[in-house]
């Protein structure tokens, strides 16, 4: 695996100040330049939205600052979680007196720092963590689990909350109840390098693929053989249905496909297919869907499904519109 470089110091930031270039609504700021805030700010009486974590997973995080969506992203190396400066940054350069919701991934490194900067920042803050990936623990111990492409979903409906004016407990509400309502689960065939290393950081074998492999590479269900697109998605859409709460028997669905970073657009469409299928046959209408890359693990060849099971007051926050660097829905 090659990677395009200067030198892996230089990866991050190379990677941050390009981004900015192109994305003039976004700006590099903060005392180490690790936090993304939006060019205009955020604007009187709406709740601000801050995120952040590693870098390797763009679009996530910084991507989705914008319109309808998030207003600061803290930043962290490849993989590891923003350091608490840039946390501080992001909360303080967010906040103009309506509150700070928190929106981030269920990793330790992200969690602490996060908690840290809450306590020494002046804004009023919530916190929400992303806990959609449902291979990564079982329902009895969701608290455990990680934040995949689902919080995206989640960005959109607390964005969208913000958006018309809500106070910060009913965003942050609307946050939580769409990551309640939304399961994840990824699968891969090929691994990904970090820019550090000369292998990868997991060694898929010739010819095998892993249900519910981590977008770091962390362990998934089984590793077997590559089977049939069609038999991989009826796996994939079972198991997120079969995880379901009480309060999630929803018959209508978002259903996010993303690209974990490597699989060719056309692969995409074919597991889409499917999945539709698979939906319509059980009686769930796909109320919206968004196919493309929303979060990656670098250059992995592998795709996840997201399912968020909405009821008639999230539906309307993902028909609302939102404007960012890798978002436009109308």
């Amino acid at each position: 695996m090659k990677k395009l470089m200067n030198s892996p110091s230089d990866y991050v930031d190379d990677s941050l100040s390009g981004l900015a270039l192109a994305y003039p609504d976004l700006v590099r700021a903060g005392k180490t330049g690790r936090t993304i805030v939006r060019r205009n700010g955020v604007r009187e009486g709406k709740v601000a939205i801050v995120t952040g974590g590693g870098s390797g997973h763009l679009p996530l995080f910084c991507g989705y600052l914008g319109d309808g969506l998030l207003d600061a992203c803290a930043v962290g190396n490849v993989f590891e979680g923003p350091a608490l400066q840039a946390c501080i940054d992001a909360i303080d350069m967010a906040d103009n007196g309506s509150g700070v919701l928190l929106l981030f991934g269920n990793y330790g490194g992200d969690r602490m720092n996060f908690d840290m900067a809450s306590k020494m920042a002046r804004a009023d803050v919530r916190t929400v963590l992303g806990t959609d990936d449902i291979a990564s623990a079982e329902r009895a111990e969701r608290h455990k689990r990680r934040g995949v492409a689902g919080i995206v979903l989640a960005f959109k409906a607390a964005g969208a909350a913000a958006e018309v004016g809500l106070p910060l407990d009913e965003v942050a509400r609307m946050a939580q109840k769409t990551v309640d309502r939304t399961g994840s689960i990824g699968i891969a065939w090929s691994g990904c390098r970090l820019p550090s290393v000369d292998q990868p950081i997991v060694d898929m074998g010739n010819g095998d693929v892993e249900m519910g492999i981590g977008i770091h590479g962390e362990p998934g269900i089984w590793r077997k053989p590559m089977a049939a697109a069609n038999a991989l998605v009826d796996e994939m859409i079972e198991r997120i249905l079969a995880d379901r709460s009480e309060e999630a028997l929803s018959d209508r669905v978002i259903l996010m496909l993303n690209n974990l970073g490597g699989t060719p657009v056309d692969e995409l469409f074919i597991a889409f297919n499917r999945a539709h299928q698979i939906l319509s046959g059980r009686g769930i209408a796909i109320a919206r869907s968004y196919v493309g890359t929303f979060a990656t693990a670098m250059e992995m060849g592998g795709i996840s499904i997201s399912l968020c099971f909405v009821d008639d007051e999230l539906e309307p926050l993902f028909q609302a519109p939102a404007r960012a660097p890798f978002w436009s829905a109308q």
